[in-house]
């Protein structure tokens, strides 16, 4: 197992262009290629503010956007039509007790604004190694019967959550999950969580783009508090 080091986000010439074979790929926000994804690499990365996300045909691309996507906990903003079927719902709401469950329920899931799923069957096993660790975590929803009908799963990068994929089954399930997590994080004394690229809807939730160095700074501030989210 070879260990990546990574260059400093901070610091690093990010290539606007790349090219593979006969193709060229955009790579502004890739700051490297390639790689195991071990829980030592993946969790370097995650504290620096790196993130792995598979593109087809690519060698694995690590991502460090130059506009990092975050939620924070005074600004979220909860629809009332939610909070009255969060009031009502018969939802029981555990965390880390199936995360092979989730990561795998996420994977199976279509999205409008992506083209089949970066949720390999190598990242499945890669992120249950790194679950195993105590880096990621799981949030999961069960209805009345017992059965998963919505979760999310992300990574504790010493301090700051990231978000990394959520699920429903149920209406309202995935976002009830991550109501769940942040009264979770907010007892813990978390303030935010990393999204990492806006989605329309962390943007109804309320969640906000900021440049890659204000991200890293806060990432890094964040982190010399020693919070324990799990």
């Amino acid at each position: 197992m070879v260990s990546i080091n990574f260059p400093n986000p901070r610091f690093h010439e990010f290539t606007e262009w790349v090219s593979f074979g006969d193709f060229f790929y955009n790579a502004r926000d890739i700051i490297g290629f390639g790689g195991e994804m071990t829980v030592e690499n993946l969790r370097s990365a995650y504290r620096t503010g790196i993130f792995p996300w598979g593109i087809e045909n690519l060698p694995l691309p690590w991502f460090c956007p130059e506009l990092r996507a975050v939620l924070e906990f005074s600004e979220l903003h909860v629809p009332k039509s939610l909070r009255k079927e969060l009031k009502k719902t018969d939802f029981t709401f555990t965390i880390d007790k199936d995360f092979r469950a989730v990561i795998e329920n996420c994977s199976k899931i279509e999205r409008t604004h992506e083209k089949g799923t970066w949720i390999t069957s190598e990242f499945i096993e890669s992120y249950c190694t790194f679950h195993d660790s105590g880096d990621a975590h799981s949030v999961e929803v069960w209805n009345a019967s017992g059965e998963m009908v919505g979760g999310l799963y992300g990574v504790d990068a010493g301090g700051v959550f990231c978000g990394e994929s959520m699920f429903h089954l149920a209406s309202n399930a995935s976002k009830m999950a991550l109501l769940h997590l942040i009264e979770h994080l907010k007892s813990r004394g978390a303030t935010w969580l990393d999204v990492q690229v806006m989605t329309p809807h962390f943007e109804v939730l309320g969640a906000k783009e900021i440049h890659r160095t204000i991200f890293l700074d806060k990432l890094e501030a964040t982190q010399k508090l020693n919070l324990k989210l799990f």
